[in-house]
């Protein structure tokens, strides 16, 4: 069933309008470094000097929001240090002794670039700032951003504080797996209560593009004049979630945004598995009915660039028997979406039908029943 399903799917492929422009047709941008990443699969549909290490500015606090998300209590209070409330550069205006509690740092952290919030965070989970780099440091190895080196939660600048527009694009797109990291990069506005109630802070999102671009959903903007202007951006239409880096660039806007464009333009969502697709049938002990279907709980949808749909296979993952009772819509198995050999979407396999257990009586008449068939065939 699924290898008709991908035959089907390659030969619409095949006779599809050419979507792609051609590399001749990328962007000319003014950014040092920049690249164009689909989130899910990892192509790189653009690169420029993607791999030189550059001063990442506070672009770096995409992975400060990754080790949070994945090491403190979002509830937790941060009481803020005066180490905190000193950092340089821009700021959340915590002042030391303050208490807010860790996820409305982050919100702070990532909106308005709040360096202090970047140093309590680290506090907070590490003890200090430089075993909290080393975290941040790890984390960015685990994930493949091998040319990454942090020595703050911040940006700042530091001759060892070092990425490159690669391994931006690798961080970001993980993050997306985190649908808190999503919400916060993609919220436009938000406001941050305080224990003195009098005092709450009203925050604007720093990144333009999450109401310029259509889709426009993250991710962090960074300027320092080491490493000069900066932007991590994040949008999704049709399923599909780009991540443009532009790092040292003239016009970080209008490049990233040219990017996007490009990025869209040399993908096309296609739909390998529509919702209700029966993919399995399996076996039920002791029920009602023998067998039960399994089919997609919702749509699987693909993004094909020029000449990969090759590239994307499903895996069913259910057992071949289940125990009865089985409900209509019960989560029975998954089908599972590769890239290679990249996993880029799981869906639940649902019970099209249901399947009661049998009486008693009916069980028992049922061993009765399967006793006899088997005396009888050894007899024959």
């Amino acid at each position: 069933m699924l290898k008709k399903i991908v035959l089907l799917i390659m030969a619409i492929i095949l006779i599809l309008p050419r979507f792609a422009l051609a590399e001749d047709d990328a962007p000319d941008v003014t950014a040092k470094s920049a690249i164009v990443l689909e989130a899910s699969t990892g192509k790189v549909l653009y690169s420029k000097d993607a791999d030189e290490r550059r001063y990442p500015a506070s672009t770096t606090k995409m992975m400060t929001l990754i080790v949070a998300l994945e090491h403190g209590n979002m509830d937790d209070l941060v009481t803020v240090s005066d180490n905190a409330a000193n950092t340089e550069g821009s700021s959340l205006s915590l002042v030391a002794g303050e208490k807010m509690k860790l996820l409305d740092m982050l919100y702070g952290m990532m909106m308005i670039s709040g360096n202090d919030a970047t140093v309590a965070v680290a506090e907070y989970i590490a003890g200090s700032v430089p075993n909290y780099a080393r975290m941040m440091t790890e984390k960015a190895k685990a994930i493949g951003a091998n040319d990454t080196n942090f020595v703050n939660s911040s940006g700042l600048p530091d001759p060892n504080h070092y990425s490159t527009a690669a391994d931006l694009a690798k961080i970001a797109a993980y993050g997306y797996k985190n649908p808190l990291f999503a919400k916060i990069v993609g919220t436009e506005h938000v406001v941050l209560p305080s224990p003195d109630k009098d005092h709450i802070r009203d925050l604007y999102n720093e990144n333009r593009l999450l109401w310029l671009y259509d889709g426009g959903n993250g991710v962090k903007t960074g300027y320092t004049d080491a490493a000069g202007r900066c932007l991590v951006s994040g949008a999704k239409r049709n399923g599909i979630q780009l991540v443009v880096v532009v790092l040292d660039s003239d016009h970080m806007w209008d490049d990233s945004m040219a990017l996007l464009d490009y990025g869209f333009s040399r993908l096309q969502p296609v739909k390998l598995l529509s919702q209700g697709s029966i993919l399995k049938t399996v076996q039920v002990d002791d029920g009602t009915r023998d067998t039960v279907r399994l089919v997609t709980a919702e749509d699987v949808c693909i993004p094909v660039s020029d000449n990969d749909s090759d590239k994307f296979t499903t895996a069913v993952i259910a057992p071949n028997r289940v125990d009865a009772p089985i409900t209509t819509g019960q989560k029975v198995g998954t089908v599972k979406t590769y890239y290679g050999n990249t996993e880029i979407a799981s869906v639940d396999l649902v019970a099209a039908d249901s399947s009661d257990r049998k009486s008693f009586f009916g069980l028992v008449w049922g061993s009765l029943w399967s006793f006899f068939t088997f005396i009888l065939r050894n007899l024959a």
